[in-house]
């Protein structure tokens, strides 16, 4: 421990710790721009300068030592910082009341608090194309900082690299990898740039206009579905704590926006539940020598499958993910119940996800009713907007419940939003298959948590199976190594069951979620595992709250088996509910 002053407020700290965390710890917000919890302190912006015995340091990259005593605000300190915002502001386009991020930018929250209210330089911002070449994410390298933030995460954590800078000092500006577009690039479309940015240079690609367009055209008949994880953030945006359920008002705002049915995509992921545990189990007990199973619910993994993993495609399920399913289902089993004419239903999904847009054009399967399944995805930032939008009082809305046949889910498909909560409920469902009996244990303690790899070890009448949970797409990448080890070895298999999700703690961080400020955080906005941690608590405690936690006592799914599918794995299941992956070449050697 280390003991240290500052602001003449004695701290004691753990050695290493940097003196802008120090300083929290005692509720002093010392501002930055380029530090976030997320990623490793780049230095970048000079906001965060202290004093420590009479020298200017900056505070996210200086480790606190014995007997500092610093000083994080005086008249100097205050002037340096406002000069820094004055020049970043220079080189900033003056587009604050058309930007996406207008409100929820930490640029602009930082130059209200300073008072900044003229110009004091020239504006010399470029004009750069925008790219939107993914339809997932838009980047706006005019509105880029440098703040490295997307850089960091996009190359040391997710170890996609699809982001870099081009050029040197005031020409420097953020790019696809060496000026590529997008597209052209390694990019998975997870998002995580976007999470992580503090300004509106890179935002998800914006298809609300194309929604109103259709909930407006009386001809069509309008379907929405929601995402796990949505529920746990979407009152983010309204004033509600990190981490609150509120299904039930959002059932009600979707009514209110013009949705002709409300859909749950947690019907999806029991469905996706069944067909999944019955394709491990014929592997478990038929062909061992095709284990690993792979679950395929994540876009962005799938996008990294098909590019750099090809030698994995026989071990990766053939499920759809839930979204997925549900919109095909949607222009199928619901139209003919319904007797609506197909091509005049519109499906809609609410995700927090970008890569959830790439999804549903992925391939021809994506269209498996003969038309295209989703027709839309708008990630939980989207959807708030619309409700802003139309006025809705969202607070005040009372608890609606979603429309049948495809809105009725179980405990087990709500945790789908949480790493670790696939390979939970694909357990509890797989036991029953192998054994007829039910597994008395509904949580695995061992593969909860945000630890980057997680294992297990489960006793399926008799035959131990070894599963692995990774999310933050480098894990995913180390889990795949020792698998093509041990197949190359001929040794045993470390795992024979995989969950595998591309952000770092699943879907409850997906890249298009609300970026939050926690209450007694300072900025910056974003995610953090704090946020992380809450959103999972709230999927958790639907699930223990549930009277049905396990995808195979769905009665609504029993019904759909029983008049439209026929059985799990069936040949129409196939059809409609299965995928198939192909080797898709482009950027590579992105590590040489």
């Amino acid at each position: 421990m280390v003991n240290l002053k500052i602001d003449n407020h004695v701290v004691n700290v753990p050695a290493g710790t940097s003196i802008l965390d120090a300083a929290r710890q005692v509720q002093i917000d010392i501002p930055t721009l380029c530090k976030h919890p997320d990623v490793d302190p780049s230095a970048g912006c000079g906001l965060c300068i202290v004093k420590v015995n009479g020298r200017i340091l900056r505070s996210c990259c200086t480790p606190v030592a014995e007997g500092m005593n610093i000083i994080t605000s005086d008249p100097e300190l205050v002037g340096v910082r406002r000069s820094v915002l004055e020049l970043i502001l220079s080189n900033h386009p003056n587009s604050c009341l058309t930007c996406i991020r207008s409100g929820n930018c930490e640029l602009q929250d930082l130059t209200q608090d300073f008072g900044i209210r003229e110009p004091k330089y020239p504006n010399i911002t470029k004009k750069y194309p925008i790219d939107d070449t993914t339809k997932s994410i838009v980047l706006d390298p005019a509105k880029c900082i440098t703040c490295g933030r997307c850089v960091e995460v996009c190359q040391n954590q997710q170890n996609v690299w699809a982001l870099s800078f081009l050029n040197r000092g005031i020409a420097t500006r953020i790019s696809g990898a060496g000026g590529i577009t997008l597209e052209e690039s390694p990019c998975i479309k997870c998002g995580q740039c976007s999470a992580h940015c503090p300004t509106g240079a890179i935002v998800e690609y914006d298809e609300t206009e194309k929604v109103w367009d259709m909930l407006n055209n009386p001809e069509l008949h309008v379907v929405v579905q929601v995402a796990p994880a949505v529920r746990v953030a979407v009152g983010e945006d309204f004033g509600y704590e990190i981490g609150e359920n509120l299904t039930g008002k959002l059932y009600a705002s979707l009514r209110r926006l013009g949705f002709n049915k409300v859909f749950d995509t947690n019907f999806g992921a029991d469905l996706t539940i069944m067909e999944e545990a019955t394709e491990f189990v014929s592997r478990l007990t038929k062909t061992p020598s095709s284990l690993p199973l792979v679950t395929s619910c994540c876009p962005a993994w799938v996008d990294l499958l098909e590019k750099y993993h090809h030698d994995m495609i026989p071990y990766f399920s053939s499920c759809k993910s839930p979204q997925s399913m549900v919109g095909a289902l949607t222009k199928t089993y619901y139209a003919e119940k319904a007797g609506i004419d197909p091509a005049k239903i519109r499906v809609i999904s609410i995700m927090p996800c970008t890569a959830k847009k790439w999804e549903i054009v992925r391939s021809e399967d994506m269209s498996s009713s003969g038309f295209q399944d989703v027709d839309v995805s708008l990630t939980t930032r989207e959807l708030a907007r619309m409700i802003k939008q139309s006025g809705i009082n969202f607070r005040e809305l009372e608890n609606e419940e979603a429309d049948n046949p495809l809105g009725e889910y179980t405990g087990a498909a709500t945790i789908f939003g949480t790493t670790g909560g696939v390979m939970t409920a694909a357990l509890r469902t797989a036991y029953h298959f192998v054994t007829g009996k039910e597994l008395g244990v509904f949580e695995f303690k061992a593969i909860e948590g945000l630890e980057g790899i997680k294992e297990a070890e489960v006793d399926v009448d008799g035959t131990k199976v070894r599963i692995a949970v990774a999310h933050g797409a480098g894990n995913v990448e180390t889990v795949l190594q020792r698998i093509r080890e041990a197949k190359a070895n001929g040794t045993e298999l470390p795992y024979h069951f995989i969950e595998v999700m591309a952000c770092r703690g699943g879907c409850v961080a997906g890249g298009g979620q609300p970026r939050a400020l926690l209450p007694n955080q300072p900025k910056p906005r974003g995610i953090t595992d704090e946020i992380r941690a809450k959103r999972r608590e709230g999927l958790l405690n639907e699930d223990r709250g549930s009277e049905i936690r396990r995808s195979h006592q769905n009665p609504s799914i029993q019904q759909l088996y029983k008049d439209f599918l026929g059985e799990p794995a069936s040949h129409k299941a196939h059809e409609l509910l299965h995928t198939h992956y192909v080797e898709r070449n482009t950027y590579n050697n992105r590590n040489e």
